[in-house]
């Protein structure tokens, strides 16, 4: 798993075992599917970094989960990931925390590949191939909503 580097700037990122490696594993993986070619970095940092990134870069002035900066000449770009947002995302949802930083991971490398999801038509090739990146990784589909479970009558 050459070429992906892991910048830990926010030490809570350090705080769930395993968590590095796994990340790590899911970006192997997404880069593979995504068939990117190229180095890159995942920078788990805190939401205030992510809201200057956020506030400089698309002119929107609050923290969000990851972003994602294709770039060019061999380097295939790089990944921010925000703790606290990804932390409260996954609770909201009752996912582990691991699962959620690593589909964002996979999200954000699928980004870097050149996919999207702004547009339907686009996001009906992303998410598909995220869900199936992820269900690799033993992780379950993150666009079934947990409460969408039907209780039997």
């Amino acid at each position: 798993m050459s070429g992906i580097t892991l910048l830990i700037e926010d030490p809570k990122w350090r705080t769930h075992r395993g968590l590095q490696a796994r990340l790590k594993t899911a970006a192997e993986a997404a880069r593979k599917a995504g068939k990117l070619r190229g180095e890159f970095t995942v920078l788990l940092t805190s939401d205030k970094a992510l809201r200057a990134l956020n506030r400089d870069f698309r002119g929107k002035d609050k923290a969000t989960n990851v972003l994602s900066f294709p770039s060019g000449d061999g380097y295939a770009g790089d990944i921010a990931m925000a703790y606290g947002v990804t932390s409260k995302e996954a609770r909201a949802a009752g996912k582990r925390f691991a699962d959620h930083a690593a589909h964002l991971v996979v999200h954000g490398v699928l980004h870097l590949a050149g996919h999207d999801h702004e547009r339907p038509k686009d996001a009906k090739v992303m998410e598909p191939l995220e869900v199936k990146i992820l269900a690799r990784l033993g992780i379950a589909d993150p666009y079934v909503p947990t409460s969408s479970l039907k209780e039997a009558p």
